[in-house]
């Protein structure tokens, strides 16, 4: 704090500086107001009065390393160690995803992310009705763990930093698989680091990727959380995500709020089965999206890892301090199909704000992303631009080059505060899980997506090359993508295969193993493994799991 004859001369002369600099009459200032993108007001200068009410150094910022961890989870940050390297991708089938991973990783990415198709992550096969032309299309196939043995064919796991698989509802499935593999191939599991998505709750809130009602999502969820827990320490059984809120149209605040409102329901139920908090949330990583204002987004970081640790301590009193591993995607709802080269700015913006932000891992998406599926010279050029910003700008000398920046710190406090009022909001709807049964967080986020969509269409947003600076009778060359048959008749072709070989009177004892553990309550990770060592498939545990807990239905009343 300042002492009270420095606050009272700063105050003295910002006083006088706004009579004389920012009268209208003399000056050139614009007559409105501003605002960030998430509605804090902004000041015109900031100041160490600025600060006065709201901060205090130790409490607020303290040390990199140290509690609240504001200023980053380690003491040296990028001077220790850069961020994981993790491009998001797959597509096809698993040999065809399997050559683009080691496509990444022979040009120099530290890990991989891994993409699964909708008809995976809504636990179908591809051979199912609804599946049809789908296939593939936004990820990979994984219909049964043969899948997953291409899918890992000839890559060195405990060689590979950190692996990420996106999916949700079905994690604990996919997780089985995966354990299956290393149990077959002899390798230890507890050799390399993987996560899971696994942050079922946003799904009925943003992405609309969800198979069972949240309750016995929750549940499953956390079958997994307590299994890795117990049995394999390093890996990430949940990455919760802000990103997919941010996307449907929230805000930094939300993507904050909501997220940590959706993770403390997910905490509740795994110490409802006696895990301490100290004993997996560690394990827990986030996933939040790098926008492209510049100094909100800078705050965001910091504020996630302060509210987060604070949060930690009041709802579950933990002892250890609790630093939040925050992994950060470029902001793809700001990619543009018109003047498509102008991303490749964009997202070497969203890296420069990530690194500013401190995050332990980046995820960048591709200039071509909202035409096609990105070809192997755009992926490359983001990877690239990670690169760039790692080795050439000087960023990474500093441990927390923008700490006690007036502004941006006013803007971590602010930010702080209005995700604890939405997360208060969600308490009083009786948690997460009821919040969104009542469609409370979808409206929140409708609204915005509206509001979003309107002020580019007025053009209160603007968009370059979208709404102002455009082009006319612009040609753009990058091909769009289009549905290929091939790789979806392989892929069925595959899952017929698997399902003529195997020893189908092991695949019937095995799930109707899975449905017992299911009714029974039981955490049914040991099970699904057993079914996917006997090639059940993707659909067919799915189906014994819908048919214990029921598939959801989104209806207007639970919408909205």
């Amino acid at each position: 704090m300042l002492e009270d004859k420095v606050k009272s001369q700063v105050a003295g002369e910002r006083k006088k500086w706004e009579a004389e600099m920012l009268d209208p009459a003399r000056s050139k200032l614009r007559q409105s107001e501003f605002f960030s993108p998430s509605g804090l007001p902004l000041d015109s200068v900031y100041d160490p009065v600025s600060l006065e009410e709201d901060f205090d150094y130790l409490r607020d910022l303290g040390y990199p390393g140290c509690y609240p961890f504001t200023r980053g989870t380690s003491p040296t940050m990028y001077r220790g160690q850069l961020w994981n390297s993790a491009m998001y991708s797959g597509y096809g089938t698993a040999e065809e995803s399997n050559l683009r991973y080691k496509y990444l990783l022979d040009q120099g990415q530290s890990g991989f992310s891994i993409a699964l198709d909708l008809p995976t992550q809504l636990g179908y096969d591809p051979d199912h009705v609804l599946a049809r032309g789908e296939v593939g299309q936004v990820g990979v196939v994984l219909s049964s763990f043969r899948e997953v043995e291409r899918l890992f064919d000839g890559i060195p796991l405990s060689k590979v930093r950190q692996i990420s698989v996106v999916v949700n509802s079905n994690s604990v499935i996919v997780a089985a698989m995966i354990v299956a593999f290393c149990e077959k191939a002899g390798i230890d599991p507890n050799s390399f680091i993987i996560s899971f998505q696994n942050d079922v709750l946003k799904e009925f809130v943003a992405r609309g990727n969800y198979i069972f009602p949240p309750k016995p999502a929750v549940k499953l969820a956390g079958d997994l959380i307590e299994y890795t827990t117990k049995n394999i320490p390093r890996w990430l059984p949940i990455c919760i995500c802000g990103a997919h809120l941010r996307g449907a149209g929230g805000n930094a605040a939300h993507e904050l709020g909501y997220c940590f409102a959706n993770a403390m329901a997910q905490i509740e139920d795994v110490v409802s089965r006696g895990l301490k908090v100290e004993d997996f949330v560690p394990n827990f990583v986030a996933l939040f999206t790098a926008g492209m204002n510049v100094m909100e987004e800078v705050a965001k970081f910091r504020a996630a890892r302060r509210l987060w640790s604070r949060l930690m301590k009041e709802r579950f009193g933990t002892e250890k301090p609790m630093p939040l591993r925050i992994h950060a995607y470029g902001q793809c709802i700001h990619l543009t199909a018109q003047q498509p080269l102008n991303n490749i700015a964009r997202i070497a913006i969203n890296n420069i704000i990530a690194v500013l932000g401190g995050v332990t891992g980046l995820s960048s998406p591709s200039h071509d992303e909202a035409l096609s599926l990105p070809t192997e010279e755009a992926v490359r050029t983001s990877l690239r631009s990670q690169q760039i910003v790692a080795y050439e700008t000087g960023l990474t000398d500093y441990v927390d080059p923008l700490a006690g920046s007036y502004a941006l710190e006013s803007l971590t406090n602010q930010l702080e505060n209005k995700a604890r009022e939405l997360i208060v909001k969600v308490d009083e709807q009786g948690g997460a899980i009821a919040a969104i049964e009542k469609g409370y967080m979808q409206q929140q986020l409708s609204e915005g997506a509206y509001q979003m969509q309107k002020d580019i269409e007025t053009g209160k947003k603007c968009m370059v090359g979208v709404n102002k600076f455009r082009l006319e009778g612009e040609k753009v060359t990058i091909p769009v993508f289009s549905v290929n048959e091939e790789a979806q008749q392989r892929a069925i072709d595959s899952v017929k295969q698997v399902r003529r070989e195997r020893d189908n009177r092991e695949v019937a004892r095995t799930l109707a193993e899975l449905e017992r553990q299911a009714r029974a309550g039981n955490n049914i990770m040991p099970a699904a493994v057993e079914a996917s060592k006997a090639y059940a498939t993707m659909q067919e545990m799915c189906d014994v799991l819908r048919d214990v807990y029921g598939a959801y239905r989104e209806t207007a009343s639970n919408a909205f």
